[in-house]
C-alpha cells in the first residue's frame, strides 16, 4: 500500500473513533496547531513530553505570546493541572486508526492518560497498513524487558454504566492525530 493510500486509511479509521486527524508539514505546524487546538478549547496549559530542546523553546515562544504555560516534568505535581498533551507516536496503524507509543516514561503515560487533550504528532513514513506489519518491531521491544507500550484509538471511551457511552472519563476527550509529511 503506497503512502497516500495508508494516511486515507488512517484518517478514515480514526475518525470513525472520533479522532480528529489532520496533515501538517512540519514540526512548526504541530507546534502552532496545538497552540490553536489548547486556545480554541480555553486550555491554559501544554505538556509535552518527548520534544527535543529546540522545540521545546519553539513551544515556549508560541505558548507565551498567546497566554499559555508550559509545564515541565516531573509531571506527578500538576496531575490536575494537565490541558493538552503534544507528544510523538511512535507508530500507526492504518487499519484501526491505532497510535502506538512507547510509554516507558511516567510522565508521558500522565500526559497521555491525564490531559484534556491529546494531540499527537507520527511522521508519515511511520504509518503502517496493519498490526502485522508492526510484528516485527513489537517483538523486538518485547525481548528488551519490561516497560510499557500504549495503543491509543481514539479519545478515551467507556460504556461501563448502564452501557451507556461516555467519553474522556478514563483518559483525553479528544485525540488529535496530526500526521507530519517528510520532505
Amino acid at each position: 500500500m503506497e503512502q497516500t493510500e495508508l494516511m486515507d486509511r488512517m484518517k478514515e479509521k480514526a475518525g470513525l473513533v472520533q479522532a480528529l486527524v489532520s496533515t501538517v508539514t512540519g514540526m512548526e505546524e504541530v507546534l502552532g496547531r496545538t497552540v490553536g487546538i489548547t486556545l480554541g478549547q480555553g486550555g491554559k496549559t501544554i505538556v509535552a513530553p518527548g520534544l527535543d530542546p529546540e522545540n521545546l523553546q519553539r513551544l515556549e515562544d508560541l505558548c507565551r505570546a498567546a497566554g499559555l504555560t508550559v509545564l515541565y516534568p516531573p509531571f506527578r505535581p500538576h496531575l490536575s493541572a494537565i490541558h493538552t498533551a503534544l507528544t510523538p507516536a511512535d507508530w500507526a496503524i492504518a487499519e484501526t486508526g491505532t497510535l502506538v507509543l512507547d510509554s516507558d516514561s511516567e510522565d508521558l503515560r500522565i500526559a497521555t492518560m491525564l490531559s484534556e487533550t491529546h494531540v499527537a504528532w507520527i511522521p508519515v513514513s511511520r504509518i503502517v497498513p496493519d498490526t502485522a506489519a508492526l510484528s516485527a518491531r513489537l517483538i523486538e521491544k518485547m525481548k528488551s524487558g519490561p516497560g510499557y507500550l500504549a495503543f491509543i484509538t481514539g479519545p478515551s471511551r467507556t460504556a461501563d454504566i448502564e452501557r451507556v457511552l461516555a467519553i474522556g472519563v478514563h483518559g483525553p476527550q479528544e485525540l488529535h492525530i496530526l500526521m507530519m509529511e517528510e520532505p
